[in-house]
C-alpha cells in the first residue's frame, strides 16, 4: 500500500494574481510545466456558504458582447447560467468567447474549472487562450485562471476540483473586488464523480 500523512488541515490552494495564466490541479499544484505558482496567500477550498442577507439582490444585465445572447437570452450579473447541448455543438467555444469578451471589454477575470475534461480538450483550450491573448506568457496581463481535474484522475479529485475553482474566484470577488466569471465544464461529469465516490464508500 501507499503511505498516507494526515496534515490536520483542509486542502489549501494558492489564490490571487499569481494564479492568472496558470493551470493547477485540485490541490493547487501547477500542472502547466512553468514552475511554482507565485502566491503569498493560500485559502481553504472548504468554506461556509454566505447567508442570504449577504447576497446582492440588484438586478443588472451582464453584457457579453455576443449579440444573439444579449438580445434573446441575456445573462444576469451575479446569476447562474446553464449551457445545455449535445457533443460538438459549441458549448466550450461559447465559453471561450465569453472569457475573451469579458477580459477585453470589462477587464474582469475568469476562472475555468475543467471537471472530468478530456486531456486533449484541456490542452486545446489552454493553447486557444494563448493564441487569443487571454493568457499572456510574457507578462502578468493574463485574465484567466485554469483549474483542471481531468478524466484520468480519481473521482475524489474530480468531485472537488469545482471547489478549487470556486475558491480562486471568490478571492478575486471578495478580496480584490473584481467582476469574475466562473465556468465549470462540465456539470454532468461533476455529478458523475460524486456518484463514483459514493459508490466507493
Amino acid at each position: 500500500g501507499q503511505k498516507v500523512v494526515d496534515l490536520g488541515t483542509p486542502i489549501k490552494i494558492p489564490v490571487g494574481a499569481g494564479t492568472l495564466g496558470r493551470i493547477m490541479n485540485v490541490i493547487g499544484e501547477p500542472i502547466d510545466e512553468r514552475g511554482p505558482i507565485s502566491a503569498s496567500i493560500y485559502a481553504s477550498i472548504h468554506a461556509e456558504a454566505p447567508d442570504f442577507v449577504e447576497m446582492s439582490v440588484k438586478q443588472e444585465i451582464l453584457e457579453t458582447g455576443i449579440k444573439v445572447v444579449d438580445l434573446l437570452a441575456p445573462y444576469a450579473r451575479g446569476g447562474k447560467i446553464g449551457l445545455f447541448g449535445g457533443a460538438g455543438v459549441g458549448k466550450t467555444v461559447l465559453i471561450m468567447e465569453l472569457i475573451n469578451n469579458i477580459a477585453k471589454q470589462h477587464g474582469g477575470y475568469s476562472v475555468f474549472a475543467g471537471v472530468g475534461e478530456r486531456t486533449r480538450e484541456g490542452n486545446d483550450l489552454y493553447h486557444d487562450m494563448i493564441t487569443t491573448g487571454v493568457i499572456n506568457l510574457k507578462d502578468d496581463s493574463s485574465k484567466v485562471s485554469l483549474v483542471y481535474g481531468q478524466m484520468n484522475e480519481p473521482p475524489g479529485a474530480r468531485a472537488r476540483v469545482a471547489l478549487t475553482g470556486l475558491t480562486v474566484a471568490e478571492y478575486f470577488r471578495d478580496v480584490e473586488g473584481q467582476d469574475v466569471l466562473l465556468f465549470i465544464d462540465n456539470i454532468f461529469r461533476f455529478t458523475q464523480a460524486g456518484s463514483e465516490v459514493s459508490a466507493l464508500l
